[in-house]
Order: structure tokens, then C-alpha cells, then sequence
């Protein structure tokens, strides 16, 4: 190659990535503003409704406080890695969005293992909230990174089975095929059990309520960021509600079709990417709509729930989906 193609092939790089990325920020921080109108309304108050038209620009205002802050390096702080772990934090959350398929042949990277890569990602992003809560050199943020690590492993195990009966079911990990493959009927359909038990895990993995333990503020004050102010604390912010974004449009490609077009609307509205947009919002509202209806667990709960409820039915579900698809010759 050229240096003028390997130029092209960079621009082209870096116009998929803002393409991806862009977008994200501005979803991150319209959600903000959408849960905090959503549990006003539960509550029966007004929520943000100053800054802007019915309170539009209250992110960019919460966006510009914490860029504008000064950042404050404790003492005692390891400061290369107490820097660095928001930045990894951040980072994940937006590197897996590379094989969301959004649309037939829209992915930044279409490769086979999609699936595999999912779990990859995820996996890691433990990483960044534990030398978060080492680096601070705290025992609250300590204590709250040990109990993000040990709970964010505990359901991954969960959720990796679940999505293993959606793997036998479609022979393949390419994100594209699980969602073609669901042409005729939803997953959702004969997986709703299974729907459910991927919420509670989505739930326990991205540390919402009310399996937010690592930031049970009676205890643990904010859990492993609680010495990160402005830019730090905004880039762990974003990780967070990205990561939810990205476990809804997970949900909504496994077990609602993606992008394609709900049943008795084909002739309406065609398949495409507002279908996955639609599906991954409603994800979401549950996200919103469970934080403002259930009280937090105790941590012993939510380790019962993992380990001796979750983990023993999606085994369970493994055996029974493969021993109907051997039996039937599927």
C-alpha cells in the first residue's frame, strides 16, 4: 500500500470510531437527563427543568462543572495508576461497541467471534474500578472496589451461560447471524426466563440498583470512586451509563430481533437501525424504572442470588437447550 492509501485507511478508521463514539457521549448524557425526568415523574416532582427548554442542556451544564473542576490527587495516592484507571474505565466502555451490528452490514468490525469479544470486554472493565480503589490508597474505596470485582465476576459467570443457550440455538458467535437467525421468531419468545435472569444479571454487572453495593453510600460514602473529583469522576460517570447503554442494545440484539421490525409492522415500518433504537430504550427504561422500585439487597443477598439461584438455572437451561436440540436432530 501507499502512504496516500494507508492515509485513507486511517481516516476511515478514525471517521467509524467518532461515528461510534460521538453519538455514545450524546446518548450518555441525554440519559442523565431521561433517568432523572423518569424518577421524578415516579415521584411526582418536576426533576431538572432550569437549564434550557424543559431542562435540555442540563448535561452540557453537568459536563462543563466537572471539566472545569479542579482535579484533586490524594496525598497518598498512587498517581499513575489513580490516573490512569478512569481513562481504562472509559475506554472499555466505548471498545465494545465495535461489534454492535446496528444494522445488516453497519459494524465497525463484523468478525465471528463477536460474542467471544463480548465477554472479553466486559470481563475487563473489572479492572479499572479495582486500581481504582488501590491506586486511592482508602479503605472505603478499597472495600468498594472488592466488592464491585467480586460481584461483577460472580454474575458474568451467569451471563455468559445464558447467552450460551442463544449460541447452541444459532451455531455461531457472529452478533449478525444471532440476530438473522431470529427472523421468524424473537428469542424472546421461547427464552423469556432466560430474558429475565439476563436482566438481573445486566443489572448486578453494570452495579445498578438495587445491586449497587460498591456505591451503598450508608457505608461505603461512593464506593471506589469516592476520591475522584471532575474529569476522573466524569469519565467513570460516562463508563457507567455507557456500559448500560451498551448491556441494553446487547439485550435487544440477542433477544429482540435488533434491528428488525416487530411482528405485524413489517409493512408499516421496515427493519432498521430505529428498531434497535426502540428496543434498547425500553431495556433501559427498565434500568430506571427498577432503581426507583426496589430497595438495595444486602451483600450477602445479592451473593445468594448469583451463586446459588442464577448460576445452578442457567446451567440447568445449558443442559435442557442442548439435550432438545440432540434429541430433535435441531
Amino acid at each position: 500500500m501507499t502512504v496516500f492509501e494507508c492515509l485513507f485507511v486511517s481516516l476511515i478508521n478514525i471517521f467509524q470510531v467518532l461515528a461510534v463514539t460521538v453519538p455514545l457521549l450524546i446518548a450518555v448524557a441525554y440519559l442523565t437527563l431521561a433517568e432523572r425526568k423518569v424518577l421524578a415523574a415516579i415521584q411526582k416532582r418536576k426533576g431538572p427543568n432550569v437549564v434550557g427548554l424543559v431542562g435540555l442542556l442540563q448535561p452540557f451544564s453537568d459536563g462543563a462543572k466537572l471539566i472545569l473542576k479542579e482535579s484533586v490527587f490524594p496525598f497518598t495516592a498512587s498517581k499513575g495508576v489513580f490516573a490512569g484507571a478512569p481513562i481504562l474505565t472509559f475506554a472499555l466502555a466505548i471498545l465494545g461497541w465495535v461489534v454492535i451490528p446496528f444494522d445488516f452490514g453497519v459494524v465497525v468490525t463484523d468478525i465471528n467471534l463477536g460474542l467471544f469479544y463480548l465477554f472479553a470486554v466486559s470481563s475487563l472493565g473489572v479492572y479499572g474500578i479495582i486500581t481504582a480503589g488501590w491506586a486511592s490508597n482508602s479503605r472505603y474505596a478499597f472495600l468498594g472496589a472488592l466488592r464491585s470485582a467480586a460481584q461483577m465476576v460472580s454474575y458474568e459467570v451467569s451471563f455468559g451461560l445464558i447467552l450460551i443457550n442463544l449460541l447452541l440455538c444459532v451455531g455461531s458467535l457472529n452478533l449478525t447471524s444471532i440476530v438473522l437467525f431470529q427472523k421468524n421468531i424473537w428469542f424472546i419468545v421461547p427464552f423469556f426466563p432466560l430474558f429475565f435472569m439476563f436482566l438481573v444479571s445486566i443489572l448486578a454487572e453494570t452495579n445498578r440498583p438495587p445491586f449497587d453495593l460498591p456505591e451503598a453510600e450508608a457505608e461505603l460514602v461512593a464506593g471506589y470512586n469516592v476520591e475522584y473529583s471532575a474529569v476522573g469522576f466524569a469519565l467513570f460517570f460516562i463508563g457507567e451509563y455507557a456500559n448500560i447503554i451498551l448491556m441494553s442494545t446487547v439485550g435487544a440484539l440477542f433477544f429482540f430481533g435488533g434491528w428488525l421490525s416487530a411482528p405485524f409492522f413489517n409493512n408499516i415500518i421496515g427493519d432498521g437501525v430505529w428498531w434497535l433504537g426502540v428496543k434498547s430504550v425500553f431495556i433501559i427504561f427498565i434500568f430506571v424504572w427498577v432503581r426507583a422500585a426496589l430497595p438495595r439487597f444486602r451483600y450477602d443477598q445479592l451473593m445468594r442470588i448469583g451463586w446459588k439461584v442464577l448460576l445452578p438455572l442457567s446451567i440447568a437451561w445449558v443442559v435442557v437447550t442442548a439435550s432438545i436440540l440432540v434429541s430433535f436432530a435441531i
